[in-house]
């Protein structure tokens, strides 16, 4: 998700992943495509993560936001909180996104903010609401991730440097 290296992580979260020589920043991304749509998270803890994308270069033929570059943030926001409240043993994998769009967006940023409804041992459910640089929503959608036991695959592919 390019750079990112403004995110506010709680502390005892940045130490826990450093302790495994995790990268944060590449774990809690989008990878190739949230940098592809410039998605950018600012703020990420298991109770709250906040991200932005521009509407300029995620539009439909009619100019306006579109419904899956929606869809890509709410999930990105929605992963990277379960993946918090999972820590570090479990990775979070989406089984369920619900999308609801509101109005449209022609231009500037829009904001996610994902927050939890549901947080179990084995599954975690997020409520997602996108608004428009006026504060008016968006889109509203809902993620459940199933939460999983970490294959040691699973670090390769998320940045652990150790």
């Amino acid at each position: 998700m390019g750079e990112q290296h403004d995110v506010k992580f709680p502390q005892e979260v940045i130490d826990e992943y450093a302790a495994l020589g995790v990268d944060l920043v590449a774990m809690f991304s989008a990878g190739h495509l949230g940098t592809r749509m410039g998605v950018r998270i600012v703020e990420a803890s298991a109770d709250r993560v906040v991200g932005t994308m521009p509407v300029e270069g995620n539009t439909q033929p009619y100019g306006l936001l579109h419904g899956g570059a929606s869809a890509v943030l709410a999930e990105t926001l929605g992963s990277v909180g379960a993946m918090l409240h999972g820590g570090s043993s479990k990775i979070a994998v989406g089984v369920d996104l619900n999308c609801t769009h509101h109005r449209g967006a022609r231009s500037g940023l829009v904001t996610g903010v994902a927050t939890p409804l549901h947080r179990g041992r084995s599954t975690a459910t997020y409520e997602i609401v996108i608004s428009d640089e006026d504060g008016r929503r968006v889109c509203s959608a809902r993620l459940t991730c199933l939460l999983r036991d970490v294959n040691p695959s699973d670090a390769e592919r998320v940045g652990a440097t150790a």
